[in-house]
């Protein structure tokens, strides 16, 4: 198996977490998100442990929540020792809603509504990543009207185009997030925030992309968001304490993947920082990173019930399942691969070549295109591993269909944690 919380049980079906995929997807119904919260431990405590052994006192990972933000995985990530990062209103009080220390939260995005800068300084979030201007003015207004001074860091984009999706890289000069170093606004952006009543500037924040398997491009960026701090501290007198690095660390969905080893990798980021503050004589700052991927997508598994195959003669095989781009669009965004299997016939042979196709009423409706797998029977149980990020997060009603339920699993036990959307769920707004 491609993570090593799944295995083969006496049954022929696959297990997660040591628990029958078929008897949870028989007691919960499908489609079915799956999350092994111990194996969401696990990923926390690496990079805890990590950071706290190869970075300076202070350094902390913020799970990226925009990847799995549900009331449930709060508790977690703060009995781990972790923060959280934000990009909305609603991912903030979904977390305020769980208990989680407001004083932990860092809020993203690169365009934050009045009223969400106003609800975040109220609530007292602990930190802004100030993406521009405009949202510096009314953090400051804001913040001096609530009589507060609220903690900044300056999202700077340091110029960097790793080899990932395109959609995914946010490091380029041309992006809509943050500020350019290279045209030099960065710095003017710095100049005017330093000078802005209502904040504390603590720093500055950059993130190149996601589904980056070396450290090469994050030293690359270290280099960069270095040599910008150098120029502040010699132009505005400026010292960062803080380097937030973004997240980023990619992992496998399929075999051919390469396996990442994220403490090798935190540190090798830490030893190429300490370098380089030594020859810049520049004090180390604390660094954060923000890892939300690399924390629940090996953790999460999605179940789905199949209508059975369906075959276009001199063309291919289709495999029906009873969900699709509205509980995982991301095949259909980025045509993102995945380990598929028939949990119901795990310990078969994976002989039939087929294409897993969704629901709605879109051609492009689609989980996987040209894989193999044991091939099902109207009512198998069709196992997409890695599911834990962005897809219960981008899960949305299209055709009407309401969102599957949740469930964590926990020392050989499952407990639902979010319920299955009814019809009069989406019903109960509308007039």
């Amino acid at each position: 198996m491609i993570y090593d919380n799944l295995s083969v049980n006496d049954a022929g079906h696959l297990a997660i977490a040591g628990i029958d995929a078929c008897e949870l997807a028989a007691e919960y119904g499908s489609p079915l998100y799956v999350l092994d919260e111990d194996r969401v431990r696990k990923n926390c405590r690496t990079y805890v442990e990590a950071m706290q052994k190869y970075l300076p006192d202070g350094s902390a990972p913020l799970f990226a929540s925009k990847a799995l933000c549900f009331k449930g995985i709060y508790p977690v990530i703060e009995s781990e020792g972790m923060g959280a990062d934000v990009v909305s209103g609603g991912e903030v009080a979904t977390a305020l809603a769980a208990g989680f220390p407001a004083e932990r939260l860092c809020f993203h995005g690169s365009n934050k509504t009045d009223a969400e800068i106003a609800y975040g300084v109220a609530r007292r979030v602990g930190c802004f990543a100030v993406d521009n201007l405009n949202e510096l003015a009314v953090l400051g207004r804001e913040a001096k009207a609530q009589g507060i001074t609220q903690r900044i860091l300056l999202r700077v984009t340091v110029g960097l185009d790793p080899h990932t999706f395109a959609a995914v890289k946010t490091g380029k000069v041309d992006s809509q997030f943050g500020v350019p170093i290279e045209t030099g606004q960065a710095l003017a952006f710095a100049k005017t925030a330093l000078a802005t009543e209502g904040v504390e500037v603590v720093g500055f924040h950059s993130h190149i992309g996601s589904q980056i398997f070396e450290p090469g491009s994050f030293c690359d960026q270290v280099d960069r968001l270095l040599a910008f701090a150098c120029d502040v501290r010699d132009e505005l007198g400026y010292v960062a304490k803080v380097f937030n690095l973004g997240g980023g660390f990619g992992v496998p969905y399929v075999e051919a993947d390469p396996k990442m080893d994220i403490a090798a990798n935190i540190a090798a980021i830490a030893s190429h920082l300490k370098a380089g503050c030594e020859g810049a004589n520049y004090p180390m700052p604390r660094v954060l990173l923000e890892p939300g991927r690399s924390i629940v997508a090996d953790a999460g598994v999605t179940l789905y019930t199949t209508g059975g195959t369906k075959t276009v003669e001199g063309y291919r095989s289709y495999v029906m399942v009873d969900g699709g781009m509205t509980d995982n669009p991301r095949y259909a965004l980025y045509k993102s691969a995945y380990t598929i299997i028939n949990a119901s016939r795990a310990a078969d042979p994976a002989d039939f070549a087929c294409t897993v196709a969704g629901r709605c009423c879109e051609s492009g409706d689609r989980i996987a295109e040209d894989i193999c797998v044991a091939k099902p029977e109207r009512g198998d149980i069709i196992a997409v591993l890695g599911t834990g990020a962005y897809n219960y997060a981008m899960s949305s009603n299209y055709n009407r269909v309401p969102r599957p339920a949740l469930v964590m699993l926990s020392g050989g036990t499952a407990r639902l944690a979010v319920r299955r959307q009814t019809v009069e769920d989406l019903l109960a707004l509308e007039l």
